[in-house]
């Protein structure tokens, strides 16, 4: 598979960001105070961790199926119990730092998408796109439901 100089570009693009996404929900899941928000942070970063897998190999021109949509886990969304204020402030820092992170994400995607002129290649970066969108949807659910999200 041949892709022009803009889609490698695209490309490196996005295996750097989902690099960063590993990076940071592993990170993110050590420093958690609440038991809820570690596992929240450490199911992302399997899901991130298979993004990358599956752009390492769309960049050697390996495009597989896409999977069938799963439904959201939002048994990660309760009410979580914080110690203290300064706890709860820490997993909140961390919730709007990656909420954010997957703004940009996915953002980057709904761009990028467009950039590639292989149809299974554009499915397969719109399926992530929207698997990033789920996880900010994760994430919004767990801060509205800890009174982090205004």
């Amino acid at each position: 598979m041949y892709f022009t100089q803009k889609e490698n570009a695209y490309l490196k693009e996005f295996r750097e960001q989902e690099q960063l996404c590993v990076e940071k929900y592993g990170k993110y899941a050590q420093n958690a105070c609440s038991t809820q928000l570690k596992s929240l942070f450490g199911s992302l970063a399997e899901c991130e961790k298979k993004h990358l897998q599956t752009l390492e190999g769309i960049t050697h021109g390996e495009v597989g199926e896409v999977p069938a949509p799963s439904p959201a886990d939002l048994t990660d969304c309760g009410n979580a119990h914080y110690a203290d204020e300064q706890s709860r402030q820490n997993d909140a820092y961390l919730c709007r730092d990656m909420l954010g992170t997957e703004k940009h994400v996915s953002n980057g995607y709904g761009t990028g998408v467009f950039e590639f002129t292989d149809p299974k290649v554009r499915l397969m970066l719109s399926h992530i796109q929207q698997e990033e969108q789920q996880h900010g949807e994760r994430i919004y659910n767990y801060m509205k439901n800890n009174g982090m999200y205004n």
